[in-house]
């Protein structure tokens, strides 16, 4: 059903707005829906006459809804007005019929909407008291809410309050856990060597700039005398003295087990910590610190003095070390055999104490004649190093020379040696090989005990290795009698004795370092072997060690026949 109006007049509105409304009533509107409608229309309707000229209110029922629409008449290009409202019974159609011109409209719509109006009044008022109730719950609900949140806020304080407490006991283990771990770095680095000077080297690049701005290390003599013609701060020269930390400062330090001093006349602008270095006897020196900003950590300044205590006895070590391998290496010099001169036979021998480590002391040469003329050389090494190596080797080497004298081939010597080690010390062995030059005889006579086999060189420059079987090593706790071996021996032949320094690599074994040494002898020509064999045992090292840490000694002993020496048949 479509029913239309025109509206010129203040009058026609009316009368348009009464017969919607009541058309809306017939239709089953509810009161609150219908005041909406008129409410809205009435609006809409006084905007149109403000505006003037003629407009068309359409009003359309179906599907449920009522639609109103007011569109200007003529059409323009402002777009009609329109409000829908469900409508959920069918129209009356007396009411819809008579809603023309009755003239009693005005009064009934007036009645009409004045009920509606009290409809909605009582809605209204129902709507009050349920928002009074509504009010009074949500008071109700607020003073519980601002009471949890009073609640929440306390819990909240406790709670960040223990998480601060959390994250500073986590950063101060971080930083005690930062703090072990470099002392425990710190001390491998300083224990690693035994080198006093690399220790002094190596200290400040550990400290600086973490945990100082500036190190100096003041070490004392060897009589651990702390005078020094430097000036030194009076905190250091009194931790000399005390053997106690020392912190000198415009203020007080707070430092656990350090005493105060005021600041120093030499560096009156920065605090200094002054640590002793202590050994067993004295201390070896003082360490002076300069903070790395205004102040230790009185933790870090604790970690300091301990890592200068394991300093203090990485240098005691260190220098022990150097004393007793000094000791060592010149015991060993001293022993070593001036090569005695024989005719038609060149001696050169090299022996090259071991740089890394305590390790030298413990191989020797030898070259000396029998009462018969017969020349006997040795080379050996003792199991073991250091000074007590050095003596053990020159016990056996008065040994074996006071064995000589009685006269006896390279194998009875060695089986001999082999009983007086044995018996001499138990727990200590050695390795040796024995050569024999015998004048006349184009024959060499050798034995090995244990040691790498010599290498000999014949004129023609082919090198072989005398690997015949060997005997075990001297002094083990088992009765051996060590043979003799022989083989020719003719003019412009070079024999090699040496030690496993030379050719033992700890990747490669001893069998490559062999190879690599046949190399270089049968590298030489015979005419530089009768002229230089001194510089062929140089120029044999040279290449043989390069790729050596040099963690053991070294011996080498070439025995040249002269290529124009003539041997009786």
């Amino acid at each position: 059903m479509m029913r239309t109006w025109q509206i010129t007049t203040v009058t026609d509105a009316a009368r348009a707005r009464i017969a919607a409304a009541r058309l809306a009533a017939a239709y089953g509107v509810v009161p609150l829906e219908r005041t909406r409608l008129a409410t809205a229309l009435s609006g809409r309707l006084r905007q149109c006459l403000t505006k003037g000229g003629g407009w068309r209110l359409g009003l359309e029922a179906g599907h449920g809804q009522l639609r109103v629409e007011v569109a200007p008449v003529p059409a323009t290009a402002e777009p009609p007005w329109h409000l829908t409202v469900p409508c959920p019974e069918p129209a009356d159609p007396a009411v819809s019929a008579g809603v023309a011109d009755d003239t009693d409209v005005l009064a009934e719509a007036l009645l009409g909407a004045d009920e509606d109006t009290a409809v909605v009044l009582d809605r209204l008022a129902e709507q009050e008291e349920l928002v009074s109730f509504h009010r009074e719950e949500l008071h109700q609900t607020n003073q519980g809410v601002l009471a949890l949140h009073a609640e929440l806020d306390a819990a909240g304080r406790a709670q960040r309050e223990a998480f601060a407490a959390e994250r500073a006991a986590r950063q101060e283990a971080e930083r005690a856990r930062r703090r072990l771990t470099f002392l425990a770095d710190a001390s491998a680095v300083l224990t690693a060597s035994l080198n006093h000077e690399e220790i002094v080297r190596r200290l400040p690049e550990l400290l600086v700039p973490e945990y100082a701005r500036t190190v100096d290390i003041w070490l004392f003599d060897s009589e651990g005398d702390p005078q020094s013609p430097a000036p030194r701060p009076a905190a250091a020269v009194v931790a000399a003295r005390t053997s106690r930390p020392q912190y000198a400062a415009d203020h007080p330090g707070g430092l656990p087990g350090v005493d105060d001093q005021p600041p120093s006349a030499l560096h009156p602008d920065r605090p200094l910590l002054c640590v002793p270095l202590p050994t067993r006897r004295a201390p070896l020196g003082v360490l002076t610190l300069t903070p790395p900003g205004e102040r230790w950590d009185p933790d870090d300044a604790v970690m300091l003095i301990e890592l200068t205590r394991r300093a203090s006895i990485a240098l005691d070590n260190a220098r022990r070390f150097e004393h007793n391998r000094d000791i060592a290496e010149t015991l060993q010099r001293a022993l070593l055999t001036d090569l005695p001169a024989t005719p038609g036979l060149r001696l050169a021998a090299r022996y090259l104490p071991a740089t890394y480590g305590l390790n030298i002391g413990g191989d020797w040469y030898d070259a000396f004649r029998q009462p018969d003329g017969s020349l006997i050389t040795v080379i050996g090494d003792v199991t073991g190093h250091g000074l007590h190596a050095a003596v053990m080797m020159s016990q056996l080497r008065t040994a074996l020379r006071a064995y000589a004298v009685d006269g006896g081939s390279p194998g009875m010597l060695l089986t001999r040696l082999h009983t007086f080690l044995h018996h001499l010390q138990p727990d200590l062995y050695a390795t040796a090989v024995i050569a024999r030059f015998q004048p006349g005889e184009p024959v060499l006579t050798w034995a090995a005990a244990g040691h790498p086999p010599p290498v000999l060189r014949d004129p023609d420059g082919r090198v072989r290795t005398l690997d015949a079987k060997p005997g075990a090593m001297l002094g083990i706790p088992l009765h051996q009698e060590i043979a003799d071996h022989t083989v020719p021996l003719v003019p412009g032949s070079t024999l090699a004795l040496y030690t496993d320094g030379l050719v033992e690599r700890r990747a490669q074994g001893i069998d490559p370092g062999i190879d690599r040494l046949a190399g270089a002898l049968g590298s030489f020509g015979t005419g530089e072997l009768d002229t230089d064999l001194d510089g062929a045992a140089e120029r044999i090292l040279d290449p043989m060690l390069s790729d050596s840490e040099r963690d053991d000694d070294v011996c080498l002993l070439l025995c040249h026949i002269d290529s124009g020496t003539v041997r009786a048949g």
